[in-house]
């Protein structure tokens, strides 16, 4: 009977592996520079409850449980073009102007992820904002739908980035 348990337990973690390794991690990084303080910046970004001000597809953005800015607090974001978004954050650093989040769950075509958002001093009246984030596709099956692949995430996240930053570098910038 312990033989045919260690085979089992062998084969189950074989499989639970093989299926982890059909998703790999993705990483996705973008940035910008902004011709305003990094102080300035920071506070039209630092606020968890606050996505919506700045982000173009953010429709709301309320905090659910926790305390806005807060390790632990979790924002429901509602997208203007539908659907929601559950995160939580991790870290929180007003002197470093810096923060940190996970989704809990939502409508991208992503999983495990974790981001970090950062806004730098680079120069006077000059900032430069860093937003990252590693994921896995929501699809971690060997084969993947097109609309479920490691394109396909990647993407997304780069666009919901890239979107993000521009407006915000065009709010920032009073353009």
């Amino acid at each position: 009977m312990k033989g045919i348990t260690a085979v089992v337990c062998i084969a189950l973690s074989t499989f639970s592996a093989a299926s982890s390794a059909a998703a790999p991690v993705l990483k996705v990084t973008r940035s910008i520079t902004v011709d305003a303080p990094a102080s300035a910046v920071w506070s039209k970004t630092k606020s968890f409850a606050g996505l919506n001000a700045w982000h173009p597809a953010v429709d709301t953005d309320r905090i659910v449980e926790g305390k806005d800015d807060q390790v632990g607090a979790v924002r429901l974001l509602t997208l203007k073009g539908g659907g929601t978004i559950k995160e939580k954050l991790l870290a929180f650093s007003d002197s470093g102007r810096t923060f940190k989040y996970t989704i809990l769950e939502g409508v991208l075509p992503v999983s495990a992820y974790t981001s970090a958002f950062t806004v730098k001093t680079i120069g006077k009246d000059k900032c430069e904002v860093i937003w990252s984030g590693e994921f896995k596709r929501k699809n971690t099956g060997e084969n993947p739908g097109d609309n479920e692949n490691d394109k396909t995430a990647t993407d997304t996240v780069a666009g919901v980035y890239q979107s993000g930053l521009d407006n915000l570098k065009k709010i920032a910038e009073n353009k």
